[in-house]
């Protein structure tokens, strides 16, 4: 990955944070801009004359998610407008531009507003975009930088959406609670991409549950995750000449734990956080796992299935399957049990319930990736403050519980996974550098921190 310009080193400890006033400054012009207005509902909000209030857009990591998340962004306003972008290669950050250029099709003029000045590259870069005077920053790199790049943002007063999962360790979500009461504090909205809580379908079912009790107490869970691999792992011989240790990594971020939290906990942290909703966001008491690596991948560290069983009080349990190995049955599928019926969401059909009560959704799915964006927006206009923090941090805390106990084939309590020491992500990255990644983990002999 070459870069127009040297990254500096990687700094997480908060120096340099930008300025807060003018975050807040500029989101009162924007709430000046609906005073007296129509809201018509979203995503075209505002009708109303006075509306020549942009909403500025930021993007960081300019991969496929953060791209979708900037498309989703730019129509969920009809005055929102990307004008800062971020990411390490400054050939993805003109494939997403080209892309969100064919998407916008006749707005994209008005919608795609990046001078090559407001381009930026390296590890500082969301640095730039966050001071360039956007009032919404969309992080979407791999999650090791999140909480980071959060501190940052909620630091200079900036709405945020929040790419899952939102950090690979314990001290990871530490900051990112500490931040997210912060954000709460200054009125920030942000955002998380738990994307099933904004899925009309998968909302009216949980209702079903949880509400009106359509299948009574809900005593066990199983939820799976099987797939092929994401993003499998390259030979040492595809490297390139001259490249870092710390570019190589980043290049294949989903084979190294410090970068994207293994499969458990970038991918299928989807499923452990409907399994938090179904516990109504409730800790578990403890968790034990299996887990291992069976086609080895050269120089990644990251385990290609895992099994986590999940111990809630009164003795009911979740049990959470997760695997990425090609050539193997795929799945990724729900089941509640309660004590008077189940309830299945995947499999091809849309959630049902049977038992006792018999349901099944029946009416139009939303979009749920462009709602997330649509609520944020429309929030924003109107003047609200929506946080999603501490239940985007404590999902991700649960699916980093589960890859510790298969990590080290121990108990791990919500407590131990809390208070844990264990920093996977560094201090400091040099883009020039070398990074040693924790070694591959042996359950039994691999210790927890």
């Amino acid at each position: 990955m070459e870069s127009h310009e040297s990254p500096r080193p990687l700094e997480t400890n908060g120096r340099g944070a930008a300025r807060a006033d003018g975050g807040a400054q500029r989101r009162d012009v924007l709430k000046a801009g609906v005073a007296g207005a129509a809201v018509a509902g979203f995503p075209a909000i505002l009708r109303a004359a006075d509306i020549g209030k942009s909403i500025k857009v930021g993007l960081v990591g300019c991969g496929g998610r953060g791209t979708g998340a900037a498309s989703q962004a730019l129509r969920a306003d009809d005055y929102s407008v990307l004008t800062a972008v971020a990411d390490v290669d400054p050939g993805r950050i003109e494939k997403a531009l080209a892309s969100l250029n064919r998407v916008m099709k006749d707005r994209a003029a008005e919608k795609v507003k990046v001078e090559d000045s407001k381009k930026y590259l390296g590890l500082d870069a969301y640095q730039k975009v966050i001071d360039s005077g956007v009032d919404v920053v969309l992080l979407a790199t791999p999650p090791g930088f999140r909480p980071m790049h959060y501190k940052y943002a909620v630091q200079a007063g900036k709405h945020l959406f929040v790419e899952k999962p939102v950090a690979v360790d314990a001290p990871g979500v530490r900051s990112v609670l500490e931040q997210s009461l912060i954000a709460q504090q200054k009125g920030i909205n942000v955002i998380a991409g738990f994307c099933w809580r904004y899925s009309n379908y998968i909302v009216e079912t949980f209702d079903q549950v949880l509400k009106h009790g359509a299948i009574g107490d809900v005593v066990a869970y199983y939820a799976n995750y099987y797939t092929s691999p994401v993003k499998p792992m390259p030979p040492a011989s595809a490297r390139p000449a001259g490249m870092s240790d710390v570019q190589w990594q980043i290049a294949n971020w989903y084979n190294f734990v410090h970068l994207c939290g293994d499969g458990l906990v970038e991918q299928a942290v989807h499923s452990i956080d409907k399994v938090s909703w179904a516990m109504k966001d409730q800790p578990p008491v403890s968790c034990v796992a299996v887990g291992g690596r069976q086609i080895p991948a050269e120089g990644g560290n990251i385990f290609d299935h895992m099994e986590i069983n999940y111990l809630y009080p009164n003795e009911v349990r979740a049990f959470v399957g997760q695997r990425q190995i090609p050539g193997c049955y795929n799945e990724n599928a729900d089941y509640i049990m309660g004590t008077k019926g189940v309830c299945t969401i995947g499999r091809g059909t849309s959630p049902k319930i049977t038992g006792q009560t018999q349901w099944t959704f029946e009416g139009k799915k939303n979009d749920m990736y462009q709602h997330e964006h649509d609520v944020l927006f429309a929030a924003i206009r109107q003047g609200k403050a929506l946080n999603d923090g501490k239940r985007m941090a404590d999902s991700t805390l649960l699916a980093i519980m589960g890859r510790m106990a298969a990590y080290t084939g121990q108990t791990i309590t919500w407590e131990m996974a809390m208070n844990s020491t264990q920093q996977l992500f560094p201090d400091h990255l040099d883009w020039n550098g070398t990074f040693e990644p924790t070694p591959m983990p042996l359950p039994g002999k691999t210790k927890f921190v």
